[in-house]
């Protein structure tokens, strides 16, 4: 089970926002993930799409972006190139780096296989790197528009249709992939590497997986995808690679699932920082997790991330659905799976009349809870009111309706 993709940006080589999905695992994150897609598609092509969701299952959060001019990125495609797109790579890391963690992991889909094999050493983070029907030199890429070589050298550029879409390729373009030897940067890469291909891949031939793997040096592994398109358009065949990549990674990266003699029963921190992007958008780092927090856009925000009121009532909710977890499994009730829904709004106290004693006396609006519990077990009323009683006694609903005491300090610079 994953989150629901989080919508990021960040700032591109050329200073364009590039557009960001993080995709993250419903429980501890293991390691995080870049992915890098292929010449002209986009972050949402379904195989990294596919990927990314079956990484998380595995714990392992991942990052995918759409380079320079691509799919919801801005800047001009005619102006990039391979140089440009290990720049965006960089920021890309950069931004993972400043606002969760850097990458321990990178994959790379066809170009972009070879734009992250070119990228790796300049990611010390960066432990293990796996390519998916990836060319084994840069400038493979122009047999996508070969018949228009000759009008992009003697003309400056041309229009060419890939996928059933016009790009403008012009000859800096072409240039600079000459100007790339990405056999001699795998020889030098000093990191785990992955090569997958499928034998009968029409666009990036096998022999491109034998010309990377041989340029390696250890530890390296090949791994066939046997009938797999170029694209890997069959969510099946995305599935394996993905189970594949986590089983392979897992050796090689420096943080694995805890177990429950490692866990840590203090109580740790909630760091809530800005990251830069929008107005309100904040990563919340609580130990090993990590979040994003907006405001609706209804209010000035971005909605890429649960408003903070959104994460009291998520607090509630999870809080009152743990104890009755707790108080079924000590009095062996058969209540089946349990789960909880809180919405939360502002409302005028004096119209509040399920609001108790929290409302009487008080003047303007106050916070309401509604908390509705679903018991999918069969319960007699004797139960049912008792499992309301426990989740009163919910240790976030008692500090909800309590007083708890914030302290609060301001550190900063003291003026030169």
């Amino acid at each position: 089970m994953n989150q629901h993709p989080q919508k990021l940006s960040f700032k591109g080589a050329s200073g364009a926002d590039l557009a960001a999905r993080l995709d993250l695992p419903a429980g501890t994150i293991r390691a995080y993930a870049l992915f890098a897609h292929c010449f002209t598609c986009s972050k949402d092509l379904s195989a990294a799409r596919n990927i990314a969701q079956a990484l998380t299952r595995e714990g392992i959060a991942v990052l995918r972006f759409d380079f320079t001019g691509l799919g919801g990125s801005g800047g001009d495609f005619s102006s990039s190139n391979f140089s440009s797109n290990l720049q965006d790579l960089l920021s890309a890391t950069d931004y993972m780096r400043r606002s969760f963690e850097a990458p321990e992991l990178l994959i790379g889909h066809s170009l972009g296989g070879a734009a992250v094999l070119a990228a790796a050493p300049e990611i010390p983070e960066a432990k293990a790197v796996v390519t998916i029907g990836a060319p084994s030199t840069a400038n493979h890429v122009v047999q996508n528009f070969e018949v228009a070589l000759d009008t992009i050298r003697d003309e400056g550029e041309a229009t060419v249709s890939l996928a059933g879409r016009e790009f403008t390729i012009q000859r800096q373009f072409l240039e600079d992939l000459e100007n790339h030897d990405v056999k001699t940067q795998i020889s030098h890469l000093r990191k785990a590497l992955l090569v997958m291909h499928a034998p009968l891949d029409e666009i990036v031939g096998v022999d491109n997986a034998s010309d990377i793997f041989l340029a390696a040096k250890h530890p390296k592994s090949f791994v066939s995808l046997d009938t797999a398109d170029h694209l890997l358009s069959r969510a099946d065949d995305a599935e394996y690679a993905a189970t594949v990549i986590a089983g392979w990674a897992s050796r090689y990266l420096t943080k694995q699932t805890p177990q429950s003699s490692d866990v840590d029963d203090q109580p740790v921190s909630a760091l809530v920082q800005e990251t830069g992007l929008g107005k309100f958008q904040n990563m919340v780092k609580v130990g090993r997790h990590r979040m994003i927090a907006d405001e609706p856009a209804s209010v000035g925000g971005d909605d890429t991330g649960p408003s903070p009121y959104d994460y009291v009532s998520v607090a509630l909710a999870a809080c009152t659905s743990m104890t009755l977890r707790i108080y079924a499994g000590f009095k062996k009730l058969e209540v089946g799976p349990i789960s909880v829904t809180v919405d939360h709004e502002k409302v005028a106290s004096a119209h509040c009349n399920d609001c108790g004693a929290v409302a009487e006396g008080k003047a303007g609006k106050i916070d309401r809870f509604e908390r509705r519990i679903r018991i999918d077990g069969q319960v007699d009323d004797q139960t049912r009111e008792k499992l309301l009683e426990i989740a009163d006694k919910c240790p976030v609903h008692k500090t909800l309706e309590g007083t708890a005491a914030v302290v609060t300090t301001v550190e900063g610079r003291a003026p030169a």
